[in-house]
C-alpha cells in the first residue's frame, strides 16, 4: 500500500467524519474538532508503521517520517479541496453558521456581527483554509515523527546483513 493510497483512505474517513458532523450539527462544537485530528493522528502513525512492515524494518528514522509526511501532504491536498469544496459550493452557509455560534457562545456580539458581514466573511473563509492546511502540516508532521520513532528499524547496511 503506497502513501497516496493510505493518504486517500485517511482523507475519505476525514471528510466522512466532517460530512456527519455537518449533518448532525455538531460540527461546531469545541470536542468534535478533536475526533478528526485523533482520526489522522492514529492514521498517520499507522500508515508509517505498517510502512515500515512492508520494508522488513529495514528503513530509517528518516524513510518513514517522509513516508508520514507524504501521506500528511496527500492528506492536505484532498482535505484542502474539500474545504473549497465545501465552502463555495456545498455549504455556503457555513461562515454564517460560525458568526451565528460565536453570537450564542458569546464571543461575539450581534452589534460586531453586523458592522461589516462581507469582510467577516472573508475572514471566516480565509482563517478555515488557512486552517486546514497549515493545522494539517502541523499535525501530520508531529503524527510523522511519532510514527518513525516508535517504529521498529533494521537498517541494513550496503553490504547485506551488516547493520547499520
Amino acid at each position: 500500500m503506497t502513501h497516496i493510497t493510505k493518504g486517500l483512505i485517511l482523507s475519505l474517513i476525514l471528510i466522512v467524519t466532517g460530512l456527519a458532523g455537518r449533518l448532525l450539527n455538531i460540527e461546531l462544537e469545541p470536542w468534535f474538532g478533536w475526533i478528526s485530528i485523533g482520526i489522522m493522528v492514529a492514521g498517520i502513525i499507522w500508515g508509517v508503521i505498517y510502512y515500515g512492515a512492508q520494508m522488513n524494518r529495514n528503513v530509517t528514522f528518516g524513510n518513514l517520517f517522509a513516508h508520514g509526511f507524504k501521506i500528511t501532504a496527500v492528506i492536505i491536498c484532498i482535505t484542502f479541496l474539500y474545504t473549497l469544496l465545501s465552502l463555495y459550493v456545498l455549504f455556503p452557509d457555513t461562515p454564517e453558521r460560525i458568526i451565528q455560534n460565536a453570537i450564542n457562545t458569546g464571543k461575539m456580539t450581534a452589534d460586531q456581527a453586523q458592522q461589516n458581514p462581507e469582510v467577516t466573511r472573508k475572514i471566516i473563509t480565509v482563517t478555515m483554509l488557512a486552517g486546514s492546511l497549515l493545522g494539517s502540516a502541523v499535525v501530520g508532521a508531529i503524527s510523522s515523527l511519532i510514527g518513525a520513532a516508535v517504529t521498529k528499524k533494521n537498517p541494513q547496511g550496503p553490504f547485506g546483513n551488516q547493520p547499520i
